[in-house]
């Protein structure tokens, strides 16, 4: 897709980036002890460090990929939201206080503070590094897709640009500025989103989302058994047919241009065709988007109704809705959705979204992006346990989460931050499903990329309301990327460098050392953000949570509960929790796509791994711990 960047938004984009910028600088000039560097000297107060929990938390995946999930797969997404929420009740009532009773800057503290284990000073800064990496990849390719539109520059640029802010950010002051920087976004996000919800509540919901939306062209066709004989419309050419996954697709020319329409059966027993976006490289090389270059502005937004029921009568338009009456005519009303296949015509590879008219119930319920019916195959439910697994236990083993509780002065207070945090994520998560909602209706989506139906939806209401919006989630992505390398810096320089391998340094060279990884870090995200465009970043972060809860929880929970615990069951369960969950997710259908394979072909048929890493790498604690009990010293 191609945007025409704002003034006003550049505008807004750069003042946004001056404020973080000119934080972090005064930060960065009181920045001057290891404990400063690291948790901001555990000064931050509670209901500060509880919004910043929240803005760490209100990541890319959230604002961006949940938003994109719901506008093109309804209630599905939304379930992303229930699972990233639930995991809170683990971190409230299990983790909070017992890790910052244990820890002192990072999560590698905790697990190690009973045992001073080399291994699992080794072990654990490897999985906080492997996590954060992973949870690195979805934000760097959502600050990618969020340039575009905002500043009419490639997917690549939008990369570089937060990798070079968010390293200046963390080179300089650390956790101190990346808490506040955290609080500021994590408090506009909430607000902004309401006013959003407001204006999508007042639009209402229409057939024709706005003037000039695209009309898509139905062509009459002949047909005699699976063939296509001929059709009906002077000026279209029948140039091939293809049939793929049970579909028939046709390739019609116009004025030497090649479209491709799906073939649809009336119920009256005669047949059409309905135009299909499509997205062809060709064998030279070349992109065409619906059959054109780029350039010539041929590839569309899509996302309308192909039918409104409201109280009871059929209507063109509702006017303002409330909140439970837009889902309860969505519910009696049918969308149209665009299901995505692709193909190869001849040396071509073809990407399709044909339409799918869709039932507003099916839509407000369970079934279109996970398969948990009737017709489901056990891989599919198998799949989506996985994901609930993750989502669930994930929340509390992710190191720049865990490292938050280590910026406040007590465990009273880290646990009334998560309180705080609870609530205010939970407010936004419901805000989330009304703006997917909107997305899905409005006409805004861009079939490139499902990240982008957020701020899409925000351009739709208004350039100015579009510009702040996309400014804070820019922010978002620098607030969370920000955390991430502290993470990973903290993990590098004060696990790795520091305890395991004992390089004597003062406290000086230890910041530096900090920042030192924060540079590598950062140059890794910005290369990793730009070899996973395209991917949508909550689908991204539901595996990086699978990671963090294969590796971290299992030795979390047996560190504060079991006193049978060993180092080396420690570091046994975080190497099998990596090794397990990563090849699992390498080996994935969706990683098959990735690699340009049939995703029939995957060695693993599902994508998720928790339901067998998570296990396995408690059995392994388990079994290494029993075993290790005479030669290693046990909890007491």
């Amino acid at each position: 897709m191609t945007y025409d960047a704002s003034i006003w938004a550049i505008l807004i984009f750069l003042i946004f980036v001056a404020l973080v910028i000119g934080l972090s600088f005064y930060f960065g000039s009181r920045t001057q002890s290891s404990a400063s560097y690291y948790a901001a000297g555990g000064t931050i107060h509670w209901g500060v460090n509880g919004i910043a929990f929240a803005g760490d938390y209100l990541s890319a995946a959230s604002f961006l990929g949940i938003c994109g999930m719901i506008a093109y797969a309804g209630y599905d997404g939304f379930l992303y939201s229930i699972g990233y929420l639930a995991g809170w009740v683990v971190a409230l009532f299990v983790v909070a206080e017992p890790l910052k009773r244990l820890g002192k800057y990072t999560f590698t503290d905790a697990l190690d503070s009973k045992f001073n284990s080399k291994s699992i000073k080794l072990t654990a800064s490897i999985s906080t590094l492997i996590v954060s990496i992973f949870y690195l990849i979805p934000q760097m390719v959502g600050a990618g897709d969020l340039v575009v539109p905002l500043l009419g520059l490639p997917h690549w640029a939008g990369v570089v640009i937060v990798g070079a802010i968010v390293i200046y950010i963390v080179a300089t002051a650390g956790m101190t500025s990346t808490t506040y920087v955290q609080f500021i976004k994590g408090g506009l996000l909430i607000t902004f989103s309401i006013i959003l919800t407001i204006y999508i509540l007042r639009n209402g919901i229409n057939l024709k989302p706005y003037e000039d939306y695209h009309e898509f062209k139905t062509v009459e066709a002949l047909v005699v058994g699976d063939e296509i004989l001929s059709i009906t419309e002077d000026e279209y050419k029948l140039v091939s047919q293809t049939q793929y996954g049970g579909n028939t697709f046709a390739k019609l020319e116009k004025d030497g241009i090649h479209q491709w329409f799906k073939l649809e059966a009336l119920p009256e027993g005669s047949f059409v065709l309905k135009e299909a976006p499509s997205i062809t490289v060709t064998s030279d090389g070349q992109t065409l988007y619906n059959g054109a270059p780029r350039s010539e502005n041929k590839f569309y937004q899509v996302g309308h109704m192909s039918k409104i029921v409201h109280k009871g009568v059929e209507v063109e338009q509702t006017g303002p809705v409330g909140p439970f009456e837009m889902l309860s005519t969505l519910e009696k009303s049918e969308v149209v959705l665009f299901q995505k296949t692709f193909f190869l015509d001849g040396d071509d590879r073809v990407t399709i979204f044909y339409q799918k008219p869709t039932a507003g119930s099916d839509i407000l319920k369970p079934g279109l992006l996970f398969k948990l019916g009737k017709n489901a195959k056990l891989w599919d439910k198998i799949n989506f346990i996985s994901l609930m697994l993750a989502l669930f236990f994930g929340t509390s083993a992710l190191p720049h989460i865990l490292i938050r509780y280590y910026t406040v002065p007590s465990q009273r207070a880290a646990r009334k931050s998560t309180v705080v945090a609870i609530a205010a994520i939970g407010f936004f998560y419901i805000l989330t499903m009304y703006m997917g909602l909107g997305a899905m209706i409005n006409g805004v989506n861009d079939l490139e990329s499902s990240n982008m139906s957020g701020p899409l939806l925000a351009k739709y209401f208004g350039v100015g309301i579009f510009s702040i919006i996309s400014a804070i989630a820019f922010a978002t992505v620098l607030g969370t990327v920000s955390g991430l390398i502290v993470a990973s810096s903290g993990a590098i320089a004060h696990d790795f460098v520091d305890k395991y391998l004992k390089v004597e340094m003062t406290d000086k060279q230890k910041v530096k050392a900090g920042r030192i990884a924060a540079f590598g870090v950062g140059i890794l995200a910005i290369i990793l953000g730009i070899l996973f465009k395209g991917m949508n970043v909550s689908f991204l972060v539901g595996l990086a949570f699978a990671i963090a809860a294969s590796a971290n929880l299992p030795s979390i929970l047996a560190v504060i509960f079991w006193k049978k615990t060993t180092s080396k069951g420690i570091a046994s369960s975080i190497t099998v929790g990596i090794v397990s969950a990563v090849t699992i997710i390498l080996l994935s259908p969706s990683m098959f796509e990735r690699y340009g394979l049939p995703k029939e072909n995957a060695l693993i048929p599902f994508d998720n791994p928790g339901i067998i890493s998570i296990p396995l790498s408690f059995i392994v604690l388990i079994v290494v711990s029993l075993l290790t009990q005479k030669k290693t010293l046990t909890v007491r």
